[in-house]
């Protein structure tokens, strides 16, 4: 995987989702990894809408490819402040920005701390590296 595919401005899971700080809220999507991993996006299926209360590690909806269908899991607690209508309208455009317009959901996060304990650019790189995945 290419270094450029990490982003250096926003946070990882081990989940292969990412999180970046975006006013007072946390913008979440899924990385370049992923995308690789997942094949040609399908779909974008969202079980929450803006004003649900997420937790950590809770699968929020699901992403659907030509190979498999995946969930979706919240990499910061809060309230779900929007979803991006433009990946439920066009899954497809996770496959050629999925670091940038194909973002899924805005969350107001309950505890600013918890972007800062997800992994940074280098760890995340590292991760998928040596994990094989």
């Amino acid at each position: 995987m290419a270094s450029d595919e990490v982003k250096s401005d926003r946070r990882y899971t081990k989940e292969h989702e990412w999180a970046q700080a975006h006013g007072g809220n946390v913008r979440i999507g899924i990385t370049a990894f992923a995308v690789d991993q997942l094949g040609d996006i399908t779909l974008v299926n969202l079980d929450v809408k803006a004003g649900d209360e997420l937790t950590v590690g809770k699968a929020f909806g699901t992403i659907e490819s030509v190979k498999t269908l995946s969930d979706l899991f919240t990499p910061v607690s809060g309230k779900v402040a929007s979803v991006n209508p433009a990946v439920i309208d066009r899954a497809e455009l996770v496959n050629d920005d999925c670091y940038g317009a194909a973002w899924i959901i805005e969350i107001t996060p309950s505890d600013a701390n918890e972007l800062e304990s997800l992994l940074d650019h280098v760890a995340y790189a590292e991760f998928i590296k040596t994990a094989g995945h």
